[in-house]
């Protein structure tokens, strides 16, 4: 079934709101394809590799979470950027991204995704006064070891995270920010939690998370982040009876 391209727009714009956020690209409509979309494909990131495998999908509308055009980065169009929408303009293909907006909201963000994968209950805000906080607060069912955590999200998301321990204590309460959200951890520490999961890890991190006394787990930029695009595919497939695909491309951060 054809949708008008604007209608998908209007739609993900009303239900995210990116007007809210102070992002570090453009959300939204980054590169304007055909004009009605019959299939969508959903990934990360709007790589080389996502492109092609979209071409031969058939896809008429990309939706990714990392898109194009960072603040700081070479605005001019060479290299791979260039190679990337040149390959959209050829093939007619909208690319739609959604940063911020996407990991902050209530049903589809990663945040809220990542937890239902991992068994956690939110129980709040990673930034308690900020109504548009990214990072979330919750709970396990049960008290759990750091190292029996790092396993099940091992499990959970088909990759080995990283665990820097921050004491001898068992793990109840937990942050999390997914991404290159190790910046964090100071939130986490401050409400006084147990641990704190983010995508990224830094150098400083690991010696904030053993000096502060709060386990910390490092489980993939990529990996925490495949989620809330499929659930946005999905419920796009579920409000205007499109096609629809998520593609993975395999990223080991």
């Amino acid at each position: 079934m054809a949708t008008k391209l604007n209608e998908i727009i209007q739609y993900l714009d009303e239900q995210l709101q990116p007007g809210l956020f102070s992002d570090y690209c453009p959300n939204g409509l980054q590169v304007e394809g055909k004009h009605e979309v019959c299939k969508v494909v959903t990934g990360v990131t709007a790589s080389q590799a996502l492109i092609d495998a979209a071409i031969k999908a058939g896809a008429d509308l990309i939706l990714v979470h990392h898109g194009f055009f960072w603040k700081g980065e070479n605005s001019c169009i060479t290299g791979i950027k260039k190679r990337r929408i040149q390959a959209l303009l050829a093939h007619d293909i909208s690319l739609l991204a959604y940063h911020l907006p996407l990991d902050a909201h209530p049903l589809w963000g990663n945040n809220v995704q990542l937890a239902e994968r991992l068994g956690l209950s939110v129980t709040g805000n990673l930034e308690p006064t900020n109504p548009r906080s990214i990072g979330l607060v919750g709970e396990l069912p049960a008290s759990t070891s750091a190292e029996m955590l790092c396993d099940n999200i091992a499990q959970a998301l088909g990759r080995q995270p990283q665990l820097i321990v921050g004491g001898e204590h068992s793990i109840k309460t937990v942050g999390w920010c997914t991404g290159a959200a190790q910046g964090y951890i100071d939130k986490a520490i401050a409400l006084g939690l147990d641990a704190f999961i983010s995508g990224e890890i830094s150098e400083p991190t690991v010696h904030s998370a053993r000096e502060n006394g709060i386990h910390y787990i490092a489980a993939g930029h990529h990996a925490t982040e495949r989620y809330g695009v499929q659930a946005l595919g999905a419920a796009l497939q579920s409000r205007f009876g499109l096609d629809y695909q998520f593609i993975e491309i395999e990223n080991p951060v």
